[in-house]
């Protein structure tokens, strides 16, 4: 039974995995858009491994804020590269 519990929990990951992903387009910014997008990969790579675990919530969860740090810190080198701020090298 426990391998159908398994199942679920990486089919409702990956259902609101993509839904966090088709969120994004709602977004202007760089910075917002990979926030997001990381934040929902993280969350979803999490929550499989965790699963792996025994603990999908904590997976997702720690998954979740480690990709929502990384897509923004992605984000506003990008935003910065598009906009033309900060050091331009001449």
């Amino acid at each position: 039974m426990k391998a159908g519990r398994t199942f679920r929990t990486a089919i409702i990951t990956l259902a609101g995995a993509f839904a966090m992903m088709t969120m994004t387009g709602c977004f202007a910014s760089p910075r917002a858009n990979d926030t997001v997008g990381g934040a929902a990969l993280g969350a979803g790579a999490g929550a499989l491994l965790g699963g792996a675990e025994g603990s999908p919530a904590t997976g997702a969860l720690i998954g979740g804020l480690g990709g929502g740090a990384v897509g923004y810190l992605v984000g506003t080198e990008m935003e910065h590269r598009e906009y033309g701020y900060g050091y331009r090298g001449f």
